[in-house]
C-alpha cells in the first residue's frame, strides 16, 4: 500500500463541506483500506475564518481558496461552494495544477458542464459529480457506467426534496400552498428565498445533467422547459383524487420516439396513484429510469442534506483517489450522440384542463369544437354546476404540447368561458 497520503483540498465548509471534513477524519482508516492510500485533508478554503469549525485544524483554513488549488501537491479538489463563479475559475485552476475535482454544484454542471469536461480531458484529470443530483442516491454513476451498453429512453423523477415535502403536505393534509411552504420552511426544508426550488430552477439545472448523461449528448440548463408549482392548488389535488392521481413536481427527460431528438422539462403533473413515484412522500427523492434492455429502474432515497450529499461526495472522492492511485481517469464527458434538444412544443403529453363556464346550453359543444379545431382528441369531460356556477373538467388524449397550448389560447377567448381555472399535464401512465 502506498504510505504517502493523497492530499485533498476542500472548497467550502458549511453544511455539506463540514461533513465531509467529519467523515474524512472519522472514517480516515475506511477510506484508506478503500483507496489503497491514506487521505489527507490538505487546506480548507472559506470565506469566514475567524468561525470556528469543531474538528478542523485551523491551520487549514485559508481565504484564499486560489492559492490552494494552485498547490502542486494537491491531488483531489472538492468544490462545494455552489454558484458559477469563482467556482468555474477554482476548478478549471485545479485542472491545470495537476488536481482531479469532485464537485456538488449542479448550476455549474448543466451551465458548463461540457467545457468543464474538455478542460479535465485536457489536463488528464477527472472530473465527478454524483453529490449535484439527488444528494445520497447513486444515480449519475449508474447512469454513466452501470447502463453504458444500454439504450436509455426515459428518466422521470422527483429530484427535489423541498417541493415534494409541499406537495406531499397539500395532498395529505389538504393545505395550501403557502399554509405548506411555511411548514417547509418552519423544518428547515426550505431556504428563507425558496425561488429556486418552487419555481424549479434546482430540478431543471438536474434535469440538464441528467438527460446529457442519459442521452449522451448536451442539453443545458436554457434548453429545459420549466414551470414551477406556486399556482397548484388544493381544488387541483382534490380533482387529481378523483382520477386516481395525485401531484408531483417531475423532471422528465426523453428520447423522441424516432430517435433523433431528445427534450427536458421540469413541471408539476398529475401522476396515477398505482406510480411508483406517487408514493414518494416528504423530503425524499425518487427517478424512474426506462432502458431498453434493463426495463425499468427506480432509484430512492433522501434527495439533500448535509450528510445524504457528503455520502455521495465520498463515493466520488474514493473513486478518483482510485484512479489516481491507478494513474488513469474515470469516464469523461459522453456527448456522441450530439442529438438536437426539442421544444416543449414538439412533446407529446396529456393536458387536464379546469374551466370556468357559463350555466347555459351548447357550452360542452362550443368547448368541444374548440378541441376539435386543435386536433386535440377528449378523453373524459366532468362538468359540475354549483350555486349557479358552472365548471368543466376536460382531460385530453396524448397530443403536441403546441396543439393543446393553443387549445387552452382558444378556450380563454370564448364567450362562455369565464376563466380557466388550471392547467396540468397528465404523466406517467
Amino acid at each position: 500500500m502506498r504510505t504517502r497520503p493523497l492530499k485533498v483540498a476542500l472548497l467550502g465548509c458549511g453544511v455539506v463541506g463540514s461533513e465531509v471534513a467529519r467523515i474524512m477524519t472519522t472514517h480516515a482508516d475506511d477510506l484508506t483500506a478503500r483507496i489503497g492510500a491514506p487521505v489527507e485533508l490538505a487546506g480548507v478554503a472559506v470565506r469566514r475564518p475567524s468561525k470556528v469549525r469543531e474538528g478542523i485544524d485551523p491551520a487549514l483554513v485559508t481565504t484564499d481558496a486560489t492559492a490552494l488549488v494552485k498547490r502542486g501537491d494537491i491531488d483531489v479538489v472538492v468544490e462545494v461552494i455552489g454558484g458559477i463563479e469563482p467556482a468555474r475559475t477554482l476548478i478549471t485552476t485545479a485542472f491545470e495544477h495537476g488536481a482531479s475535482v469532485v464537485s456538488a454544484n449542479k448550476a455549474l454542471i448543466a451551465q458548463d458542464g461540457a467545457a468543464l469536461h474538455a478542460a479535465a480531458e485536457q489536463h488528464g484529470r477527472d472530473l465527478y459529480y454524483e453529490a449535484a443530483v439527488a444528494g445520497a442516491i447513486p444515480l449519475i454513476r449508474p447512469l454513466r457506467e452501470s447502463l453504458a451498453g444500454d439504450k436509455v429512453n426515459r428518466v422521470l423523477g422527483i429530484v427535489n426534496g423541498t417541493t415534494n415535502f409541499i406537495l406531499d403536505a397539500m395532498d395529505t393534509t389538504g393545505a395550501g400552498y403557502q399554509e405548506a411552504l411555511d411548514e417547509a420552511t418552519a423544518l428547515g426544508y426550505a431556504e428563507a428565498d425558496p425561488t429556486a426550488d418552487v419555481e424549479g430552477f434546482d430540478a431543471a439545472a438536474k434535469a440538464a445533467i441528467l438527460a446529457g448523461i442519459a442521452f449522451h449528448t448536451r442539453v443545458r440548463l436554457d434548453d429545459v422547459y420549466r414551470e414551477g408549482m406556486t399556482e397548484v392548488t388544493a381544488a387541483d389535488f382534490a380533482s387529481a383524487k378523483r382520477m386516481g392521481c395525485t401531484i408531483k413536481l417531475l423532471a422528465i427527460c426523453e428520447r423522441a420516439a424516432d430517435g433523433g431528438s431528445v427534450t427536458a422539462r421540469v413541471h408539476p403533473a398529475m401522476i396515477p396513484l398505482s406510480h411508483p413515484l406517487a408514493s414518494v412522500r416528504g423530503a425524499y427523492n425518487a427517478v424512474f429510469v426506462e432502458a431498453e434492455a434493463a426495463g425499468q429502474l427506480m432509484f430512492y432515497g433522501p434527495g439533500a442534506g448535509g450528510s445524504p450529499t457528503a455520502s455521495a461526495v465520498l463515493g466520488d472522492l474514493v473513486a478518483v483517489c482510485r484512479n489516481k492511485l491507478g494513474e488513469s481517469t474515470g469516464p469523461g464527458d459522453s456527448a456522441y450522440t450530439q442529438l438536437p434538444v426539442s421544444s416543449m412544443g414538439e412533446v407529446v403529453t396529456r393536458y387536464h384542463i379546469s374551466l370556468d363556464v357559463a350555466d347555459k346550453p351548447g357550452v360542452l359543444a362550443q368547448v368541444a369544437t374548440v378541441f376539435a379545431e386543435h386536433g386535440v382528441s377528449i378523453d373524459t369531460v366532468r362538468q359540475t354546476v354549483k350555486d349557479g356556477e358552472a365548471s368543466l373538467v376536460v382531460v385530453t388524449h396524448r397530443a403536441p404540447d403546441a396543439a393543446l397550448s393553443g387549445t387552452v389560447e382558444a378556450l380563454r377567448n370564448l364567450d362562455t368561458v369565464r376563466g380557466v381555472a388550471s392547467i396540468m399535464r397528465v404523466e406517467g401512465e
